[in-house]
């Protein structure tokens, strides 16, 4: 008979309130990064000025994530204490290969992360170590809270890749990273959008005008990323692809080990039960 023990466990699950959070969060995100495209450029409005609104209120967000997935799931302090050491590792990480034609080792790490806790916890991991990672490398400035949902959003979408409790060995490794390679050149893009309409003095092919229609300067941006980013992002995308297929094994199995070990899934129960007296035989009276 199989050990209940070592069975497989399941992702954090998501319920209603955690889901109402991120779409909260998503949809604030999406307006943060696009607003730029459909406003006047000498309106006198950039992203350095909304940054720090945008890091207010998504602090309070990823709060409110994690209370929601722990009062939806009973999960304990293990599971956040677990949050907080792959955070500082994967904040550890980012240095080793930042700067250095855009090998990133931590976004490996993420995917793994964000397939074994969830989306919910995936998309909490994600942001929090890249603040980590800023205050650990002085990158701190107006593009960090941007960064924070990148990453969010990209750990989230592994929590979010089908079979999380059947799928396992070559296939699921594969499907990691695939989505890897495409999740870091989105990475790429999402944060290249975040900075170009801002950025002035580029040729007229690839550079952000507020007098085009929306379709012509997003033609500019394809031009732009193409031009200025593909590069940087292949790399990120390589390195992604090789620790996953290498190391992925390993790395899974040793993060399910541990969630099964904290039983993260695992309902309370209250209430203890019957003990017999010590010294007291079973049956006896």
């Amino acid at each position: 008979m199989t050990d209940v023990t070592e069975r497989a466990p399941r992702p954090v699950r998501l319920g209603p309130k955690s889901v109402a959070v991120l779409l909260l969060t998503g949809a604030i995100g999406v307006v943060a990064f696009g607003w730029p495209l459909l406003a006047d450029t000498g309106s006198g409005l950039a992203h350095a000025q909304d940054a720090p609104w945008l890091f207010a209120a998504l602090l309070p967000l990823l709060v409110a994530v994690v209370v929601a997935t722990i009062s939806e799931s009973g999960m304990d302090a293990k599971a956040v204490a677990m949050l907080g050491v792959l955070a500082a590792v994967g904040a550890a990480l980012r240095p080793l290969g930042a700067g250095t034609a855009g090998l990133e080792p931590m976004f490996f790490l993420m995917v793994l992360s964000g397939r074994v806790l969830g989306p919910g916890f995936g998309f909490v991991l994600g942001s929090v170590t890249m603040f980590a990672s800023a205050l650990l490398t002085g990158g701190v400035g107006p593009w960090m809270p941007f960064q924070m949902l990148s990453m969010g959003w990209f750990t989230m979408g592994a929590g979010l890749l089908p079979g999380p409790d059947r799928l396992r060995g070559r296939a699921e490794l594969a499907m990691l990273a695939v989505y890897g390679c495409v999740a870091a050149f989105a990475y790429g893009v999402v944060m290249n959008l975040q900075g170009w309409p801002l950025i002035t003095g580029l040729g007229s092919g690839i550079s952000f005008n507020e007098n085009d229609p929306l379709h012509e300067n997003l033609v500019r941006f394809v031009a732009y990323y193409l031009t200025t980013s593909l590069g940087w992002d292949l790399g990120r995308a390589v390195l992604t692809v090789v620790l996953t297929l290498t190391l992925g094994p390993t790395l899974l199995k040793a993060l399910r080990r541990a969630t099964r070990r904290a039983a993260f899934d695992a309902r309370a129960a209250f209430g203890e039960p019957d003990r017999q007296p010590e010294g007291t035989a079973p049956g006896s009276s």
